[in-house]
């Protein structure tokens, strides 16, 4: 490690020491939060190749799905901690730097077990097995009550749902035949409160629940909404329905914080600051919406997103979004300050 980076690590944990009750950042989730634990596993959607991780520290490719660091890399870092969260199956990790913060988060998972067989990805069941595995090193590693206290006062990172509606229901036609768009909400809905019931008994008490982004403006979508002779504008379709799914979690929010004693959720809601960035980037300091910074912008990621093609855009910080499906670095960085002042504020108090 350069000197540079001990010092700039020593000054993020000195910063760490203002009187911060939260040990860890534990994540679980798919590609908005996912560290590289795709990596290892027999599966298509990765990232552990450059341009990905471009701007990451070293320039290093770790699977994480933009030019940098992801959102809970930021949030860790803004409560005194590591500014990285690292993945639960890197190997180059183990249980002394996951008592810090862990990420169980896999690309291309959902709620629904059918959403990750798509891509043949790791379900939120198993990211909840790797935990209760990871609960029983720590105890191991720290004793009972060193590793108790970790597991309830850590904050819990939630994000995940996107890909049940955009790779499961639109795309599975069976999915369709079974489900009203309505229906799917609803049980995906009661499938996110049996996950967060499930953490609660393990012991997680803090946690942020991430919504829907506008899920219509992603590149991906509004290029098939192009070649579908529907303009270059957002698919609205699908944002009305991510913000209805937001208004559902929402209302379990607030439910399951009346019925789970000590449970201190709050619903991170990031699609009207991520709805903003997209029609006025140049507020945020931003230039491109439309389109993504890799390869053309318009549908690549994954292998797709090539740093070969000569398209592929030389400054990540102009753009909203680093590929057609994923923000840059940038863009989470403004999402992330916007929620360290509203709803993540309740756990720096």
């Amino acid at each position: 490690m350069t000197p540079a980076k001990t010092c700039f690590l020593l000054f993020v944990f000195a910063a760490g020491a203002v009187a911060r009750d939260v040990p860890a950042v534990i994540v679980f989730g798919d590609s908005s939060v996912d560290a590289g634990n795709n990596n290892g596993i027999s599966t298509l959607l990765k990232s552990n190749f450059r341009p990905y991780g471009r701007d990451f520290y070293g320039g290093f490719p770790t699977g994480r799905f933009s030019n940098g660091r992801i959102p809970p890399d930021i949030i860790s870092e803004a409560f005194g901690l590591r500014p990285f969260v690292p993945a639960y199956l890197d190997p180059i990790y183990n249980i002394s730097d996951f008592a810090h913060g862990v990420c169980f988060a896999s690309a291309g998972t959902g709620f629904d077990n059918a959403t990750s067989s798509v891509l043949n990805v790791i379900p939120l069941w198993k990211e909840v097995e790797y935990f209760k595995e990871y609960a029983t090193k720590l105890q191991s590693y720290l004793g009972g009550e060193k590793a108790a206290a970790i597991i309830s006062k850590s904050l819990y990172v939630i994000s995940l749902g996107t890909n049940d509606f955009l790779e499961n229901y639109y795309s599975l036609p069976s999915t369709q035949a079974k489900y009203t768009i309505q229906q799917y909400q609803d049980f995906i809905a009661g499938l996110a409160e049996n996950f967060v019931k499930n953490i609660y008994n393990l012991g997680a008490r803090k946690m942020s629940f991430t919504g829907l982004p506008p899920m219509g403006c992603l590149p991906l979508e509004r290029t098939a909404n192009y070649f579908n002779g529907a303009g270059t504008g957002c698919k609205e379709s699908y944002n009305k329905v991510a913000l209805d799914f937001n208004a559902k979690l929402g209302v379990m929010v607030k439910r399951l914080n009346a019925e789970l004693p000590g449970a201190r959720i709050v619903f991170s809601n990031p699609y009207y600051i991520f709805k903003s960035i997209i029609r006025k980037p140049d507020i945020y300091g931003l230039e491109v919406a439309s389109v993504a910074c890799c390869s053309t912008g318009m549908f690549e990621m994954g292998y797709l997103c090539s740093e070969l093609n000569p398209l592929t855009c030389s400054d990540a910080n102009k753009y909203v979004f680093w590929d057609s499906f994923h923000p840059s670095e940038r863009t989470s960085q403004i999402i992330v300050d916007h929620l360290l002042k509203t709803t993540l504020k309740e756990f720096l108090l």
